[in-house]
């Protein structure tokens, strides 16, 4: 089944063009700010400008013409409201132009879908870490459940929040682990774990703080990324203890980081599982996990009505029934 997917939670705009679960083509464009944060109107704004421009390379690079596509997803959330009403409003007019069907997707369901359909983890906990969200997920009893979370927000977020503070363009996160690559070095930063969930908002005060009396760059990079990442990690097999599961999955922006990556390749090993990491381009805010996800969706027969297509900012993981498991 050949389908359309429109991701446009924050700051990237992509579409995503699947058959099935085999990925055909990936466009995308990134809005950068000119200074600070992401601003959600200017936000939207990029994605209505290059709205079009992306679909069309997305069609013509999977060499599909439009009387193929049957199916036509969108990210409905969560996310940035101005940013996902741009996706929203493009997927319903392209279902009720070509007279296909519509299916909103959870935005971080879709992170967990695609890396199952790439590769080849089947029962999972997967550790989401990107800008706006942490959160270790694994299916159980009919949904998929949070076992720990950000108290205050997300690994990306702090990460980008510390490099502008230090002067380094969005998005400061793969700065950051060059800077952290250069030291072995590391100074002591505030560890908040609180059972299963973890809060960053302590660790950048902290680590801003010791920047001013003189702390390197390269020191506090290293030591922000082996804290924060150790925190994951621990949450991660404490979920994977208690849900018996022998796979951990990777998803969401940060987790392109290598250091992670191998932190919880290390974990997995000494337990006798197994670390699944997507490749980078399907680790990032994507199209094609919309697509994948709408295609599996549908195929259990979930259909999103126009009048229930609305978009929905604080759409949580564990609202979504999982019906196509």
């Amino acid at each position: 089944m050949k389908c359309v997917g429109v991701e446009s939670t924050a700051h990237t705009f992509s579409v995503g063009v699947v058959d099935g679960d085999r990925v055909l083509s990936i466009e995308s464009s990134m809005y950068v700010p000119s200074e600070g944060g992401i601003h959600p109107r200017e936000a939207a704004d990029h994605h209505a400008r290059e709205a079009r421009g992306v679909l069309d390379r997305a069609m013509s690079s999977a060499g599909v013409g439009w009387e193929d596509v049957e199916l036509v997803a969108f990210s409905q959330g969560p996310g940035l409201g101005p940013c996902l009403r741009v996706g929203a409003t493009m997927a319903r007019a392209m279902s009720a132009s070509l007279g296909v069907p519509l299916v909103g997707v959870n935005h971080c369901v879709a992170h967990l879908e695609i890396g199952t359909a790439v590769t080849g983890a089947t029962d999972p906990v997967l550790l989401y870490a990107s800008g706006g969200n942490t959160q270790v997920i694994a299916f159980s009893n009919g949904r998929y459940r949070v076992f720990g979370e950000t108290l205050d927000i997300g690994i990306g977020n702090m990460l980008d929040k510390f490099a502008r503070e230090m002067g380094i363009p969005f998005p400061g996160g793969p700065r950051l682990e060059e800077l952290a690559r250069d030291t072995g070095e590391m100074v002591s930063l505030p560890y908040s774990v609180k059972g299963m969930d973890v809060a960053f908002s302590g660790i950048l005060t902290a680590a801003l703080s010791l920047r001013e009396k003189g702390i390197s760059l390269e020191v506090l990079s290293n030591s922000i990324q082996e804290t924060c990442f150790a925190m994951l990690v621990e949450v991660a097999e404490r979920a994977m203890a208690h849900t018996g599961k022998e796979e951990i999955l990777l998803g969401g922006g940060v987790a392109a980081n290598r250091r992670l990556q191998e932190m919880c390749d290390i974990m997995a090993g000494e337990r006798g599982a197994r670390c699944f990491v997507p490749p980078r381009n399907l680790l990032v805010d994507n199209g094609a996990m919309i697509a994948v996800t709408g295609v599996r969706m549908y195929r259990a027969g979930v259909v999103t009505p126009l009048e229930n297509s609305g978009v929905r900012q604080r759409f949580r993981t564990d609202e979504v029934e999982v019906v196509w498991r």
